[in-house]
């Protein structure tokens, strides 16, 4: 039996146990786990080899980057200038 289906089959059931009005898929899931995984530090490429991606630009599809990551990385940056100036 196909993996995706079956775990599409399960992903069906938990939509139904705990009342989730949104279909829920293996594709869904992938990119949910990208995106937690990306806006939570995680290098691109280590994502990458984790979704088992050949090439990182297919895992670039899956980059989307939060106004609150950028103004993250804004403050540590600016923070490293002011410790050099």
């Amino acid at each position: 039996m196909n993996s995706n289906y079956r775990y599409n089959v399960y992903l069906k059931e938990l939509t139904v146990i705990c009342g989730i009005r949104r279909e829920l898929n293996t594709h869904l899931a992938r990119h949910t786990f990208a995106d937690i995984m990306l806006n939570s530090g995680v290098p691109l490429e280590d994502v990458s080899k984790m979704l088992g991606h050949r090439n990182i630009r297919t895992t670039q599809r899956y980059a989307r980057v939060r106004k609150n990551r950028i103004s993250e990385n804004i403050a540590k940056v600016r923070g490293k200038l002011k410790a050099v100036a």
